[in-house]
């Protein structure tokens, strides 16, 4: 069984991920092999909150140039989770919006 540390790798910091934080929706770069389930749980044991739903999407890696030389970013899974209504807010985001 995997840690909830190696579920959860990084939030993802962007406008939009921003301006859905206060709709509390929150967007995670998560382990390419996790599930929604496991997403859930790691969520609500690190941050203690309740979590509604979880939406995932794997992002493929683009092909970039640098001079003559290509080559592909690397994929990536991303996950926004969805708080209840009475869940608090993730802290770590508060100081950012």
């Amino acid at each position: 069984m995997k840690s909830v540390h190696d579920v959860i790798i990084s939030p993802v910091i962007t406008e939009r991920s921003m301006s859905e934080a206060s709709d509390k929706k929150y967007t995670f770069k998560v382990a390419p092999d996790a599930n929604k389930i496991e997403i859930r749980r790691a969520v609500e044991e690190i941050f203690g909150v309740e979590v509604e739903s979880v939406n995932t999407m794997n992002v493929r890696g683009k092909i970039k140039r640098v001079g003559v030389h290509t080559g592909p970013r690397p994929a990536a899974k991303k996950a926004v989770v969805s708080l209840t209504r009475k869940s608090k807010s993730i802290e770590f985001f508060e100081g950012m919006v």
